[in-house]
C-alpha cells in the first residue's frame, strides 16, 4: 500500500539578546561555571516579577518581517504549567492563542506561528561508574548515578517556530531547516548552533494514505531532541519506513513522543503524547498584553524592515547574476556570512587594482587555498589575520604575471601567518618573478644539457616531455620563473 508522509516542524532557536527574556541575568551560552548567571526572578523565587525582553520580542517580529508573516495588533504571555526538575517556576512563560508572529512561508513551506517563550534549565548526567563500587558510604549502600541542574539557560529567550504538515521528506525538512538556520544568522537574532543546542528541530510526523482522491491523515507522532541536520534527515527517514510496517503488519501506529538513538540508528518510544490542554494555558498575569502594529505601539515595524539586510535567497541570485558564480561557489559564500562579506570586500579592492571582470581566480584562492590554511590552522573567518584588501592583491599580482601560483602558495602561507600584505612579503623576502629572457636561456641550457632522453622524447612528438622540461627549468628557478617565458624559449630552443 502507497502512503504518503505528512511532516509539520517545531523549531526552537535560543535568541542572541545580551540579557535573559524576562531579568537582568546575562545571557550567554558559553558560560562553563554553572549557576552563574541567575537570580530570584529566573530562579522562580516567590514574589519576583517578569520584565519581557524587548530587543528578544523585536527579533521575533524581525523574523516576521523577513517571511512575510502578519504581525497581529496585540499579543500577549501565557503560562504553560507542567513539573520538571530544570523548570524552577513550575511553569514555563510561552505563549498560546495570540502570538507575535502569523502565517508567512520558507521554502514553500507555509508557517503556522512563531512565538517567544522562556527556555528551561539544563540536566547534567553523572554516570555510574562502576569504581563507586569501591567507594561505599557508611551506611553499605552503594553510590549510584545521579543528576544535576545549571540554571544559566533558564530563562533566556527562546523562539519557536512552527509549519503547517507541508513537507514530505527527510531531505525536504533539512533543506528548510538549514535555510532558517541561514536567515536566522543573517539577521544576526541566533546563533542558531545545534551542535551547542541554539537551535533544535522537533519533528511531528504521519502517514496518510490516499482514499478516493482524498488524502486521510494518520496518526502524529513527534520526535524530539534532533540535535543535528544529519539527525533530522536519517530520523524522519527510519520513522517513514517504521510506520510504514506497523500499519503494514495491521497493526496502529501510537500517538507519541519518541527519541532518536545516533548509534542504532532508530527512533525509541519516550511518553505518550501532550495535548494542549494538557498544560492548562492560561493568560500570564503579571505581564499586560502588548500592542504591537498600532500607532501608540513601543516596536516600529517600520525600523525593523529597514533593519533586514539582503537575504540568503537575494543573495544567491545577485552573486550569480554580478560575478558569474556557479551554482557550488554561490552556496559556499551564502552558506558563510562573514566569507561572503569577505569576498564581496576582496572584490571591491580588487576592481581599484584590475579592470577585471572575471572573478574566478579570486573565488578559488578564497574557497580553495585560504580556506584549505583555515582547516589545517584551526581557525575561522573571523579569526583571520588576512584582510580582504591583502588577499586582492595577492590575486592581482598573480593576474599581472609578479608571481606564479607556486609562489602566490608560499606567499598566501605567509600572510596566514602574519597578516602581513603580499608585497610586504615578497619585499621581506626577496621573492620575485624572474622573467629576464638572458636569466633564464642559461638555466634552460643546462636543463636540455642533464635531459638528454627528454629532448629525444620530445622531438618524437611526446608533449608530456616539454611540461617534464618546463618543471626541472622552474625548480632550478626555486618556482619563480615565468612559465610562459619558459615555454617559449624551450620550444625556440628545440625546434
Amino acid at each position: 500500500m502507497n502512503y504518503e508522509p505528512v511532516i509539520g516542524l517545531e523549531i526552537h532557536a535560543e535568541l542572541k539578546t545580551r540579557t535573559k527574556m524576562f531579568c537582568g541575568c546575562l545571557n550567554d551560552p558559553d558560560e562553563k561555571h554553572p549557576n552563574i548567571n541567575v537570580c530570584p526572578v529566573c530562579l522562580g523565587h516567590p514574589g519576583t516579577l517578569p520584565v519581557p525582553n524587548k530587543s528578544a520580542i523585536e527579533s521575533v517580529l524581525k523574523l516576521g518581517l523577513t517571511l512575510d508573516s502578519k504581525i497581529p495588533e496585540e499579543s500577549k504571555f501565557d503560562r504553560k504549567n507542567y513539573f520538571y526538575p530544570d523548570l524552577p517556576k513550575g511553569y514555563q512563560i510561552s505563549q498560546y492563542d495570540q502570538p507575535l508572529v502569523l502565517g508567512g512561508e520558507l521554502n514553500a513551506v507555509r508557517i503556522t506561528r512563531i512565538h517567544l517563550e522562556e527556555d528551561t534549565g539544563r540536566l547534567v548526567h553523572e554516570a555510574y561508574s562502576m569504581k563507586h563500587e569501591a567507594e561505599k558510604n557508611v551506611s553499605g549502600f552503594g553510590l549510584h548515578a545521579s543528576s544535576l541542574v545549571d540554571f544559566n539557560r533558564a530563562g533566556v529567550p527562546l523562539m519557536e517556530l512552527v509549519t503547517e504538515p507541508d513537507i514530505k521528506s527527510g531531505d525536504e525538512t533539512v533543506r528548510f531547516a538549514k535555510e532558517l538556520q541561514l536567515i536566522l544568522r543573517y539577521l544576526k537574532i541566533s546563533d542558531a548552533d545545534m551542535e551547542k543546542g541554539q537551535m533544535r528541530v522537533e519533528v511531528n510526523i504521519s502517514l496518510g494514505q490516499i482514499i478516493d482522491g482524498k488524502l486521510q491523515m494518520g496518526t502524529k507522532v513527534e520526535i524530539k531532541n534532533l540535535n543535528s541536520f544529519k539527525a533530522v534527515g536519517d530520523a524522519i527517514d527510519y520513522e517513514i519506513k517504521r510506520q510504514a510496517e506497523v500499519l503494514e503488519a495491521g497493526k496502529e501506529v501510537v500517538q507519541e513522543t519518541r527519541g532518536w538513538n545516533e548509534g542504532q540508528g532508530k527512533t525509541f518510544s519516550q511518553r505518550f503524547k501532550e495535548e494542549s490542554h494538557d498544560y492548562r494555558y492560561f493568560p500570564e498575569p503579571d505581564i499586560p498584553p502588548m500592542e504591537l502594529s498600532r500607532e501608540l505601539s513601543r516596536f516600529n515595524l517600520d525600523n525593523l524592515k529597514i533593519e533586514i539586510p539582503e537575504l540568503p535567497a537575494q543573495k544567491r541570485k545577485r552573486f550569480a547574476e554580478e560575478y558569474g558564480l556557479n551554482e557550488e561557489q554561490t552556496e559556499i559564500l551564502v552558506s558563510d556570512r562573514r566569507l561572503a562579506e569577505f569576498f564581496e570586500e576582496s572584490v571591491s579592492e580588487l576592481k581599484s587594482q584590475l579592470p577585471i571582470t572575471n572573478y574566478q581566480l579570486l573565488i578559488n584562492y578564497l574557497t580553495s587555498d585560504l580556506t584549505g590554511l583555515m582547516n589545517q590552522e584551526g581557525i575561522s573567518i573571523s579569526e583571520l589575520k588576512i584582510t580582504p584588501e591583502h588577499l586582492a592583491h595577492l590575486v592581482a599580482m598573480i593576474e599581472k604575471k609578479e608571481l606564479t601560483s607556486r609562489m602566490a602558495k608560499d606567499v598566501l602561507a605567509e600572510m596566514i601567518a602574519t597578516g602581513l600584505d603580499p608585497h610586504e612579503i615578497i619585499k621581506e623576502k626577496g621573492i620575485a618573478q624572474v622573467s629576464d629572457e638572458d636569466s633564464i636561456k642559461k638555466v634552460i641550457e643546462e636543463v636540455i644539457a642533464e635531459n638528454p632522453v627528454a629532448i629525444k622524447d620530445y622531438k618524437k612528438g611526446k608533449q608530456n616531455a616539454l611540461q617534464f622540461l618546463i618543471g626541472k627549468t622552474m625548480a632550478k628557478l626555486k618556482g619563480q620563473g615565468n612559465p610562459e617565458v619558459i615555454a617559449k624559449i624551450l620550444n625556440n630552443k628545440l625546434r
